[in-house]
């Protein structure tokens, strides 16, 4: 079996855990609690993690710009490549931090597309503080692998929770890179 037979053959197995529209409607209600918990969204702020939770979190401050008044949205994006605990292990290719903002005292809300282990979210943490003490934080994620968790973190806004063993792998896919919006477990 050649290297691409054996990725089609490794991939071929998906089961579906949401659809486009389910994904569509996922968002807009995650939007929905955000605002919910936020009224206005006074002295709250929005961060995406780098570099997958972005494609959640633009979806998210869209819906958000139709809710409410667009001037009240705090929107930021976090790269948390050297905060990893594993970073030493592999090169890694580091994103843009765009946080234009103080969260000194502020609500913050991250938002990222899987909460699996924990880790992850655990290094946004370490890496908002060089932005400033916040005054609360909160986890809004796309899909909650709920029994995998290392650390404990846990989500305040689920899209969808489920149930995998650590050998599976969830897939969110978005237009811009696979022409295709859906989750899927492998």
């Amino acid at each position: 079996m050649q290297a691409n037979d054996l990725f089609c053959a490794k991939f071929t197995a998906l089961k579906s855990i949401l659809t486009e529209q389910q994904v569509a409607l996922s968002i807009k209600r995650l939007a929905h609690q955000v605002l919910e918990n936020h009224l206005n969204l006074e002295n709250t702020v929005l961060i995406g993690m780098q570099p997958r939770g972005i494609y959640v979190s633009d979806r998210i401050i869209e819906e958000l710009k139709k809710l409410c008044d667009p001037k009240k949205i705090a929107y930021g994006k976090l790269d948390i490549t050297f905060y990893r605990d594993d970073v030493r292990r592999e090169i890694k290719l580091a994103n843009r931090t765009e946080i234009p903002f103080s969260i000194e005292n502020k609500n913050v809300v991250i938002i990222d597309d899987v909460l699996w282990t924990g880790r992850t979210i655990r290094a946004a943490l370490d890496a908002l503080v060089d932005f400033g003490r916040p005054a609360k934080v909160e986890l809004c994620v796309l899909i909650d692998r709920r029994f995998s968790r290392e650390l404990p973190i846990h989500a305040d806004y689920v899209g969808r929770t489920i149930d995998t063993f650590p050998s599976q792998k969830v897939l969110v896919r978005w237009k811009e890179i696979h022409g295709v919006e859906e989750v899927v477990l492998v």
